[in-house]
């Protein structure tokens, strides 16, 4: 039997007196989309960090395809698509040059891109339709072009596992259908993707399953249960869906 693709098991976090994570433990199986529900506070981010190695849990372990973070960090298994707020859009990288570095663990130590590196970039690109953008500055993108630009980065790199914190915060409705799309497409080739996400009417098309959390896993299960309204009181303490409103 073959390792899940991601399991955390009772990690917990503290950012000195303040309590991140609590006793997290999930386990995510290869192939699957799995969307991560919480309020702002509720430890989403730090999760994504402790499952890519960026922050050391106090307790608990994390394992990525059996291996530790670390590991799967440098053979360039797990990809990574950050909030905006976590990006120096001002930085003069062209969007091709962001894409490309999804290659540098491929390139050896003198990072010099070789044919195949140009060709797996040059196919990112067509996949998130933005071709005809690749020599334009990143920070003159759209929010939605932007979060594309970071898929490819990590289609590039041959990620098997992708992380996606808050993938549609301040997306045109095309780039949300667009990447929708693509990690569904990605898998149904193989790959785990783990999203954050507010926008709760859109998860059930997006996901396979979803995570509740509040510092720890109130439930993981099907969208269509974790979205009942008595479990949103449990995190959001309130009628999310009945309200109208987004988390």
């Amino acid at each position: 039997m073959s390792a899940a693709a991601i399991r955390v098991d009772d990690v917990t976090v503290h950012y000195g007196e303040v309590l991140a994570l609590d006793g997290a433990t999930l386990t995510i199986e290869h192939g699957r989309v799995c969307g991560l529900v919480g309020m702002n506070g509720s430890g989403k981010s730090t999760l994504f960090k402790a499952i890519m190695g960026m922050v050391r849990p106090d307790t608990g372990s994390v394992l990525i395809n059996g291996h530790s973070p670390a590991k799967v960090r440098k053979t360039g298994a797990v990809g990574y698509v950050p909030q905006s707020e976590d990006v120096d859009w001002a930085f003069p990288l062209s969007v091709r040059d962001v894409v490309l570095m999804g290659r540098y663990g491929k390139m050896g130590p003198t990072r010099r891109p070789r044919a195949a590196d140009h060709a797996a970039v040059a196919s990112a690109l067509e996949r998130v339709e933005l071709t005809e953008y690749a020599d334009r500055q990143i920070g003159q993108l759209s929010g939605g072009q932007k979060k594309r630009t970071f898929v490819a980065r990590g289609i590039a790199q041959g990620a098997t596992t992708l992380l996606l914190d808050e993938p549609f915060a301040g997306v045109d409705k095309r780039s949300e259908a667009t990447i929708t799309r693509l990690l569904r497409e990605l898998a149904d080739e193989g790959a785990t993707v783990l999203v954050s996400t507010h926008d709760l009417h859109a998860l059930p098309a997006l996901a396979d399953e979803a995570i509740l959390l509040m510092r720890r896993v109130l439930m993981h299960g099907p969208p269509a249960d974790v979205l009942q309204p008595e479990n949103l009181a449990l995190a959001f303490g309130l009628d999310v869906l009945g309200r109208g409103e987004s988390a």
